[in-house]
């Protein structure tokens, strides 16, 4: 028989978040304020970091009842790192609308991409508007819609970390020390071993109630780090999805006064670091019979571009992909049926079932979902 499986000891926090402002005096007085039939849209894009994210509300006369009623709206890209001063206004562009959880009604959140607005040339044409640097969006949904015929589904697994605002430590450790050893914190539920647990749950609502595909949480390894999952969604949608989906993160953070990062190594040493694993199939990998034949050959395509994944996968992803900690060496490529050690890793039902889906592990917590999703679909299927 083997040893007997002990796990290190727990230590409770007597920590407390509040939020700035008392949010009863909205929610008794004006939350509930009838709005006359206008819907208010906040539009939401992302930033000139591209990864923060921007937003602002527009009020509009009636709910619109698809995203192509929208209108266009503009910002000062020169604020946000997007434009130089002299000729500052970026085009906001709808491109996918959502309930929204922080104002219950007929309001909606309105995830837009960016462009450089049309512009009058010298022979009295207009030119169409171009995407901006930022905007990782468009070239994804070409690659999607090449590929559309394949149907391309995609599952992203998001890791976080909640921190204290003020210390920028993890939310409930020790002020200047660390909690018990990893061990009991995965999956798990009790004082001092699930914290924060509030926000997550909020989120996973806040998210059902938007109309976001999100399909599950769970606590992760590392004490104050969380996991939830987006998907399966088709083609474009997954990076759409999980962008509002961390909007809506931001935001029920910044309720409770806490901060949220997306850092793939948020602690150094013996802590597990956070990822942005991105499960894949299409037609060909879903296929009975010769599915599992086609992910095998799929996996050699995605091999042969390692280096140009990895360079694309998430910034400072070289701190988490080590070795250890469940991840592979960013140096190598590998792949394996259930193994968590592995660039790729292909589910234990997959070659029983001979067809399914495969996961990619290598992308970072901080995966930007339109890069990633985008390489996946054009080392698999368009090369």
């Amino acid at each position: 028989m083997s040893e007997k499986y002990e796990l290190p000891p727990i230590f409770g926090t007597s920590e407390t978040e509040r939020s700035l402002l008392d949010p009863s005096l909205f929610s008794d007085r004006f939350k509930d304020l009838d709005q006359g039939g206008k819907c208010l849209a906040e539009y939401v894009w992302i930033g000139g970091t591209g990864a923060d994210f921007r937003c602002k509300t527009r009020v509009l006369a009636k709910m619109p009842s698809s995203v192509e009623e929208l209108p266009t709206w503009n910002y000062d890209g020169s604020s946000t790192g997007q434009a130089p001063g002299d000729d500052s206004e970026v085009y906001l562009k709808p491109a996918a609308m959502y309930m929204d959880p922080f104002r219950p009604g007929p309001n909606i959140l309105v995830l837009c991409d960016c462009y450089e607005p049309p512009r009058v040339n010298e022979d009295g044409s207009v030119s169409p508007p171009v995407p901006i640097p930022t905007n990782t969006r468009y070239q994804c949904n070409e690659f999607m819609e090449q590929a559309k015929d394949q149907e391309p589904w995609f599952g992203i697994e998001q890791e976080y970390t909640v921190l204290n605002s003020k210390t920028k430590w993890p939310l409930g450790w020790p002020n200047c020390g660390f909690p018990g050893p990893q061990g009991p914190y995965y999956c798990a539920a009790g004082s001092g071993a699930a914290i924060g647990r509030d926000l997550v749950e909020s989120h996973l609502k806040a998210c059902v109630y938007a109309g976001i595909n999100i399909s599950g949480i769970n606590a992760e390894v590392m004490p104050s780090q969380w996991e939830y999952q987006v998907g399966p969604c088709t083609g474009i949608a997954a990076g759409d999805q999980m962008m509002m989906s961390r909007f809506i993160l931001l935001r029920l953070a910044e309720l409770y006064n806490v901060e949220v990062t997306l850092d793939p190594k948020p602690i150094p040493g013996d802590w597990n670091g956070a990822g942005g694993h991105v499960n894949f199939s299409n037609n060909d990998t879903r296929a009975p019979e010769v599915g599992w034949d086609n992910i095998q050959k799929q996996i050699e395509k995605l091999g042969k571009r390692h280096a140009v994944h990895i360079a694309a996968y998430g910034e400072g992803n070289e701190r988490r992909l080590t070795g250890k900690h469940e991840t592979s060496s960013m140096n190598d490529f590998s792949w394996g049926v259930a193994n968590r050690g592995c660039s790729i890793r292909v589910g234990r039902m997959v070659p029983v079932d001979k067809c399914g889906y495969y996961e990619d592990r290598r992308p970072a917590s901080n995966l930007d979902p339109y890069v990633v999703c985008g390489l996946l679909v054009e080392s698999a299927l368009l090369k």
